[in-house]
């Protein structure tokens, strides 16, 4: 918005930016829909957070690649990603974020410059495409296992602390969900240890630096994990008040472990609205089936009273993965995207597609359904399906305006349009292609059947003519 001004001959443009009228500049970054807070809004308009990519902390990718890879994604309507600030060296090209000094010895108040570059370059080329970034601060996986031995922060590697000094021992073979590692026990209402918390600390305001100059970011504190709840919440007012002293405002979450949302450690989250912004709910695709549909309306209704997107940034399910087949993978992309989540992104390989044909396929078929009908204008609608078998078929509806029925292997169901009058437009998208295929019209007033053209993922789009 610009005002201008005449003074004698001279004309004066005077910027008159949003902070005058009360309001920041960030107001057009990404944040909760102030319509309907399930879902997002970027640049003042609401928006649906769609994923597929190939890697979770794509920042370390080299720049050809991570920008032909993200305009893939743009291409096909992928607009969100993962990035957790992960360092493991698993692919082999992946970097440390501080300096190694000739002695092979890593000096924590030192960076590598060539890390900090690659994240700067990755939220800039994000930015460029409008993709939404979730950073995951903290990895458990990074501090335990084979990571933790080469690790910067491995006593035996840096030259700031020893064992003695920072309680860090040089290996710690069990699985990170078991929470042995002290690395996570630093804050002051843990075990306070300061000789190892500077440098935690030190790291995230250095990541910070640069974040915090771009509008579409979302924050989550760890992956999976199951930690004390006071390491979450330390991590996160850090970076609230960050962003405060900037004067930004961002949204942050944690990830739990727990697979069952229903349990006592997910409600840290929902029951802290006025903390945690945001929830993911990802490991909830460990679930499978109408199980799976069940738990996040579960949450759905548990959060209901203050309502905010509910983020799966990871669906699992690949064949030969470890966490569920192909089937399962689209299956809970699907039930997720009809049933009210605020986002829903592809795991990486081999864990999840990726972005793949199918995952692509998806994605497309996505958007078609919103060319027709806005995700936030339907809500979810099973009780209008009869002889429905279960997990066969979910529905999220406008009743007597749009409906969008998703199958999960083919299949056939009444829909019950008794009260909706009219007549309406059913329209197919064969999910293994994310194409059209198919058109007849059908009649309301009465139990319509609806029967799948095939075997396989499709979505029934029903738009009132």
């Amino acid at each position: 918005m610009s005002k201008i001004t005449y003074v004698g001959n001279v004309i004066l443009l005077l910027a008159i930016c949003h902070a005058c009228h009360g309001q920041n500049l960030e107001d057009d970054g990404i944040k909760p829909w102030s319509e309907n807070p399930r879902y997002w809004q970027y640049r003042g308009e609401p928006v649906f957070l769609l994923g597929a990519s190939d890697d979770d902390n794509l920042f370390q990718w080299l720049s050809l690649g991570l920008e032909r890879h993200l305009d893939e994604m743009k291409a096909v309507g992928a607009n969100y990603v993962r990035n957790t600030m992960s360092d493991r060296r698993d692919k082999g090209f992946e970097l440390y974020p501080f300096k190694r000094r000739d002695d092979g010895k890593y000096d924590l108040e030192q960076w590598n410059d060539a890390y900090w570059k690659r994240f700067d370059r990755f939220l800039a080329e994000t930015a460029k495409r409008e993709i939404i970034v979730q950073i995951e601060v903290w990895d458990r996986f990074d501090y335990s296992r084979d990571n933790w031995p080469g690790h910067p922060y491995n006593p035996k590697n840096n030259v700031n602390y020893s064992p003695e000094q920072s309680t860090l021992a040089a290996v710690y073979p069990d699985h990170p969900g078991r929470n042995r590692q002290p690395f996570f026990f630093t804050t002051p209402k843990q075990r306070n240890n300061t000789t190892v918390l500077q440098y935690q600390r030190r790291f995230v305001e250095k990541m910070l630096s640069y974040a915090l100059k771009y509008d579409h970011v979302l924050y989550c504190m760890d992956n999976e994990t199951s930690g004390q709840e006071e390491w979450a919440i330390y991590w996160s007012q850090l970076i609230l008040d960050r962003a405060k002293a900037k004067g930004k405002k961002v949204y942050v979450t944690e990830m739990w472990d727990d697979w069952d949302l229903k349990a006592a450690r997910h409600k840290r989250t929902f029951d802290h609205p006025e903390h945690y912004t945001f929830c993911d709910v990802s490991q909830n695709n460990q679930k499978k089936g109408q199980e799976h549909w069940d738990n996040f309306q579960w949450t759905l209704r548990y959060t209901a009273k203050q309502p905010r997107p509910l983020n799966t940034v990871k669906t699992y399910g690949a064949d030969g993965g470890r966490h569920g087949n192909t089937r399962d993978g689209i299956e809970r992309w699907w039930r997720h995207v009809i049933g009210g989540a605020g986002t829903a992104r592809f795991h990486r390989p081999t864990s999840g597609q990726g972005l793949s044909e199918l995952s692509i396929a998806s994605v497309k078929a996505a958007r078609k359904l919103e060319s027709v009908m806005k995700l936030w204008d339907i809500e979810q609608a099973n009780e209008l399906l009869t002889d429905r078998d279960s997990n066969e078929a979910y529905l999220a509806a406008n009743p007597g305006k749009a409906y969008a029925l998703y199958f999960t292997d083919g299949g056939e169901v009444g829909l019950d349009l008794r009260k909706a009058r009219g007549r309406y437009s059913l329209r197919w998208i064969d999910l293994r292609t994310g194409k059209w295929k198919g058109e007849r019209s059908i009649s309301g007033e009465k139990i319509v059947t609806i029967k799948a053209p095939g075997k396989g993922h499709w979505v029934a789009v029903i738009a009132r003519k």
